[in-house]
């Protein structure tokens, strides 16, 4: 069975970067219905791999994922959206 495409947010629980990123993903409708969070510390390749770079957002299609650019903490709802779309458009 292949899942729809989506997006995974790599983070942890107390980590301000990425609670303030998925804060601005969930105001962007298409990314919040397709969003699914990952806790690091809930598994250990994942907290081996992303200790120090969380958050870390991946686009998934099929069984391929892909470790999106990281945004600055500065970076507006509008300027995340803008990229997403951009990046997604250029992945089909």
């Amino acid at each position: 069975m292949v899942s729809e495409p989506h997006f995974v947010l790599y983070s942890k629980l107390g980590c301000h970067l990425c609670e303030g990123l998925e804060e601005k993903l969930r105001q962007i409708p298409a990314v919040a219905a397709s969003l699914e969070i990952r806790d690091i510390a809930s598994r250990e390749a994942w907290l081996a791999r992303y200790r120090l770079e969380i958050p870390v957002l991946c686009w998934v299609e099929g069984d391929r994922e892909t470790e999106l650019p990281r945004f600055s903490p500065r970076a507006t709802v509008a300027q995340i959206q803008v990229r997403l779309r951009r990046y997604v458009r250029d992945s089909d």
